[in-house]
């Protein structure tokens, strides 16, 4: 029951180029990944087929598009992810308050998890400073969390740095999604604020997002695998 349990608290990030690929990649996990993430690079190329290897492979779907637009094309675009039948949905938190509203109401009552993106894990605090933004990363990520959650927005993405404290902010019904996870002795590549699956779920972390180390892995099942029991024992079982 533990893993199967912590087996739904893993995202893999389907960052492949093709449809055939990503559908070889999760045959390759196996069942060790509860949640099938579907970002820019394979939505673009594949669009609605790419959702539907969810229900291909009985698993949820979350689309990371990080909408960040008008209210209005949000809106709409929230209404279509939720057509699709996905599971969760990403906005930046940066696109304000009418966006957040406007596209949590669209959300609300229809199964689908919308995440608030804060600050991305590639970025730093001197990447902040160069758009404008100081007081650092922590700052602006709970800044723009507590944004999100005045609007209606249940869910956020941050990473391990930030999550302990949105927790503590927000409480138990807040749905806190961390990219940049690691295994441990994991090359972080281009992610500046990464963090261990068990340190990310003994502070707070609702939903782990995994992608090169699983997919990149010689035995991506075996991968997998590792994580979830780490995952597991983090839980305490």
């Amino acid at each position: 029951m533990s893993e199967s349990r912590a087996r739904s608290r893993l995202a893999f990030a389907l960052d492949y180029p093709s449809l055939a690929s990503a559908r070889e990649g999760v045959q390759r996990a196996g069942e060790h990944v509860g949640v099938l993430k579907v970002g820019l690079e394979l939505f673009l190329r594949e669009g609605p087929a790419a959702v539907a290897l969810g229900a291909e492979h009985q698993r949820e779907v979350f689309l990371d598009l990080k909408l960040h637009d008008i209210p209005e094309t949000v809106a709409r675009a929230v209404g279509s992810a939720v057509e699709l039948g996905v599971r969760f949905l990403t906005v930046h938190a940066a696109g304000g308050p009418r966006m957040l509203q406007q596209a949590a109401r669209q959300a609300e009552g229809t199964g689908l998890t919308l995440l608030a993106v804060t600050v991305l894990t590639s970025l730093d605090a001197s990447d902040l400073e160069r758009t404008g933004v100081g007081g650092g990363v922590e700052q602006h990520a709970r800044r723009l969390g507590r944004l999100a959650w005045d609007c209606g927005v249940r869910g956020l993405v941050c990473s391990v740095a930030e999550v302990e404290q949105l927790r503590a902010a927000l409480g138990p019904e807040a749905v806190l999604v961390t990219p940049g996870i690691r295994p441990s002795g994991g090359e972080t590549d281009d992610q500046k604020r990464t963090g261990t699956p068990a340190s990310a779920i003994r502070s707070g972390a609702s939903l782990l997002v995994v992608g090169r180390p699983i997919r990149d892995a010689l035995d991506p099942a075996a991968a997998a695998r590792g994580i979830v029991r780490e995952i597991a024992e983090a839980m305490g079982g």
